[in-house]
């Protein structure tokens, strides 16, 4: 992703209301080809709900959203999800389907109704499931499968509708670190543009560029280490953070502290 690759998906001034109350307020924000934009900010903070306007679930009191050069307001919904795949916080599933059935739902915006699926759809549904390591579980049902393995299935199903634009709703939610990672690695290695909604700053660091909310309105659009700065935190994450250099590849690592607690060098007492 550079600063000349195309916009793919872009918000224009976006406003939603919920019983008069601004949830998302006046938000312009565009995501360029095969970028991760990170999505960061406190909880109640509007991350969620911007996300369901990016990708058609809701709209807009005020703006608009483009899916390349067209509305999303007017896009028909089989036209959005051939471009655009999200994946809630909370996606569900019957629990009577089998993991190969559910990602096989992910075709369906390519399909007339009745058409069974070809070849070619049952390679993309295997791809998918093989991309995030559930392909020996392809005949398990829904109802065995841990919330982790569930989240799997959710994002290899978004991924069956080859999308040119990914939401992820923080996705690793549920899942072990060593499943963390590798998802995370997964979504990077994506060649589309995703945006990911993250609660962990230490994994919004490997973004390309993070867009930082506070109380519905966007609060700055940069690189992780212009954004993720101490001032920036303390004010909207109400923490101390103290940076770290890996000595082994030379990575940054954030460490937080509640404003309220001592400070880094304060001595510990038994």
């Amino acid at each position: 992703m550079t600063a000349s690759s195309p916009i793919v998906l872009q918000a224009c001034g976006i406003s939603w209301k919920a019983k008069g109350n601004a949830i998302v307020h006046d938000i312009s924000l565009d995501v360029r080809a095969g970028e991760t934009l990170g999505l960061v900010g406190p909880n109640g903070s509007g991350k969620s709900t911007l996300l369901r306007l990016l990708s058609g679930v809701i709209h807009p009191h005020e703006g608009e959203v483009l899916l390349g050069e067209n509305s999303l307001r007017k896009t028909a919904r089989r036209k959005t999800a051939q471009q655009l795949a999200f994946v809630a916080q909370m996606a569900e599933t019957l629990d009577a389907i089998n993991v190969w059935d559910a990602v096989e739902l992910g075709r369906t915006p390519w399909l007339s109704a009745l058409q069974p699926l070809s070849e070619e759809d049952r390679r993309i549904v295997r791809d998918a499931l093989n991309a995030v390591g559930l392909l020996d579980k392809e005949r398990s049902a829904w109802n065995t499968l841990s919330g982790g393995e569930r989240q799997r299935v959710h994002i290899a199903r978004a991924l069956a509708q080859q999308p040119r634009v990914l939401l992820l709703d923080e996705p690793t939610n549920h899942l072990d670190i060593h499943q963390q990672l590798s998802l995370m690695q997964l979504v990077h290695e994506l060649p589309i543009a995703k945006v990911v909604a993250l609660h962990d700053l230490n994994q919004a660091l490997t973004c390309d560029r993070l867009a930082v909310m506070s109380r519905g309105q966007l609060v700055c659009v940069g690189l992780p280490q212009e954004v993720l700065v101490p001032q920036l935190l303390q004010e909207i994450f109400k923490v101390r953070v103290r940076e770290l250099i890996d000595p082994q590849d030379g990575s940054r690592v954030l460490r937080f502290q509640p404003l309220d607690s001592q400070p880094y060098n304060s001595k510990l007492h038994s």
